[in-house]
C-alpha cells in the first residue's frame, strides 16, 4: 500500500489495494509501541521493517512490534466503504526509500534468483466486529527504485477476509496456486492491482513468489523485465481492527532459480533419510499450451525426512520448462525434483512446496503416482 499526492489520493477510490508512505525507521529493538500516522522501525536487526501505515483514515492506530511481528493493540477505523483505513506491515525490502537490511531487492523478474523468493506468514485474528482483510502486497516496477510511486503491479494475495470487502477492481477468473483455488481479481489505477482471494480462508501460508507473478504474467498483468521491489504482510481495517496480529514472518532469497530452459536429463533418483511416510498435493494453473505446477510434500511420518527427492510420471505429453524451490529434471515423462539447500528438512507433521512452468500439447493430465525417496506417498 502507498500513498499518492493530496491531488490525486482525492480522486482515487478503490478498495483492496492502495497507496501508502514510508518514513525513516526508527531505533531497533522489539515490543515498541508505534501510534504515529507513518511510523516505523525494523527488526530482526534490520531484516525486516515494520510501520502502522495509517493511509486511509484520520483516526489514530497504534501497533506493539516484537521481534517477530506486530499486533494492532488499538483503533478506531470505521468506513462504510472505499479504500481501508490503513496497512500496518511488515516488510522485506524498499519501500519509499525505506529498506530493510539484505533483502536483494529491487531485484528484476528475469534473474534466476527471483524463482527462490519465498516467503510465509503467521496471523491471529480478532472475535469482535473487525471489518479487514488480511494479506500480502507486493510491489513491481517496470525500473530498479527504491522509493516513489510504482507504476508497474500491485500483487496481493488474500488469505482472509471479513464483511462485505473486495479487492479493487472486479473478478476475472480463477486459479489454482501453493496448494489452493482463488479468485482472481483486477483493478487499475495508474498500475495494475491484481489481487487473489484465496477461496477458504487460513491464518498461516507459506509461497514462491514467482507462483503467483507467473500468473499474472500468463494474463498479461505484468511483464519479466519489471523488478520487484518489496514483499509486505499485514491487514487493511475499515473497521476497528483491534487484535489483528502477525505473529511470524519470513522472506528467504537464494542464489539461484533453479532450472532454465530445457531441464537437464536424469532418471529419477531416491535419497536422504528418515520418513517413509508421506502425502502429494498437485494443482496447477493451465491454458492452452502451457501450465504450472504447484507439489506440496508432507511428512506424515513420525521422524523427520533429511533431504529429499520426489519422483513422478508425467501422464501427458507434458514439458518442464522452469522450476523453482527445487532442482527438477525430466527425462522422457519422468520427472525428479530433488530439494535446494533450504528446504531439505521437512519435520513430522509438515510440509514444503516447490513449483515449476512447463508446456503441453495434447494431454495436461495431472501427476497422481509419486515416490518420496523411494517410497510412494498418498495423493491428495
Amino acid at each position: 500500500m502507498r500513498r499518492l499526492s493530496s491531488l490525486v489520493a482525492a480522486a482515487l477510490v478503490v478498495l483492496g489495494g492502495g497507496v501508502v508512505v514510508g518514513v525513516a525507521a526508527l531505533p531497533a529493538h522489539a515490543d515498541t509501541q508505534i501510534c504515529s500516522q507513518f511510523g516505523s522501525t525494523t527488526i530482526q536487526s534490520g531484516k525486516y521493517v515494520v510501520m502502522n501505515n495509517v493511509w486511509g483514515d484520520s483516526t489514530t492506530q497504534c501497533i506493539n512490534v516484537t521481534n517477530t511481528g506486530f499486533a494492532i493493540t488499538s483503533a478506531a477505523h470505521n468506513l462504510s466503504g472505499g479504500a481501508p483505513g490503513a496497512y500496518p506491515a511488515v516488510y522485506a525490502g524498499c519501500h519509499y526509500a525505506n529498506c530493510s537490511t539484505g533483502s536483494g531487492l529491487p531485484l528484476q523478474v528475469s534473474d534466476s534468483r527471483f524463482a527462490t523468493i519465498a516467503t510465509s506468514v503467521s496471523m491471529s485474528y480478532p472475535n469482535n466486529n473487525s471489518v479487514y482483510d488480511a494479506s500480502y502486497d507486493i510491489w513491481f516496477d517496470p525500473t530498479p527504485r527504491t522509493d516513489g510511486q510504482n507504476t508497474g503491479a500491485e500483487l496481493m494475495v488474500w488469505i482472509n477476509h471479513t464483511g462485505s470487502v473486495q479487492p479493487a477492481g472486479s473478478k476475472v477468473g480463477t486459479a489454482s496456486i501453493a496448494g489452493a483455488n482463488w479468485d482472481v481479481w483486477l483493478g487499475r489505477s495508474s498500475w495494475n492491482i491484481v489481487s487473489y482471494v484465496r477461496q477458504s480462508t487460513v491464518s498461516s501460508i507459506n509461497f514462491n513468489v514467482a507462483s503467483f507473478y507467473r500468473d499474472m504474467v500468463n494474463r498479461g498483468y505484468a511483464q519479466n523485465s519489471w523488478y520487484i521491489t518489496s514483499v509486505q504482510a499485514g491487514f487493511e481495517p475499515w473497521v476497528n481492527g483491534t487484535g489483528l496480529a502477525v505473529n511470524n514472518f519470513s522472506y528467504s532469497i537464494g542464489s539461484s532459480g533453479g532450472t532454465s530452459g530445457p531441464p537437464a536429463s536424469s532418471s529419477p533418483t531416491s535419497g536422504g533419510t528418515g520418513g517413509a511416510s508421506c502425502r502429494v498435493t498437485y494443482t496447477k494453473s493451465e491454458w492452452q499450451g502451457g501450465f504450472t505446477g504447484n507439489v506440496t510434500v508432507a511428512n506424515t511420518g513420525t521422524s523427520t525426512i533429511n533431504g529429499w527427492t520426489l519422483a513422478f510420471p508425467f501422464p501427458g505429453d507434458q514439458h518442464i520448462t522452469s522450476a523453482w524451490n527445487a532442482t527438477v529434471s525430466q527425462n522422457g515423462n519422468s520427472v525428479s525434483a530433488a530439494n535446494v539447500g533450504y528446504n531439505g528438512t521437512i519435520a513430522p507433521g509438515g510440509n514444503t512446496s516447490f513449483g515449476f512452468q512447463g508446456t503441453w500439447t495434447s494431454n495436461d493430465s495431472n501427476p497422481t503416482a509419486f515416490r518420496l525417496n523411494g517410497t510412494a506417498c498418498s495423493t491428495g
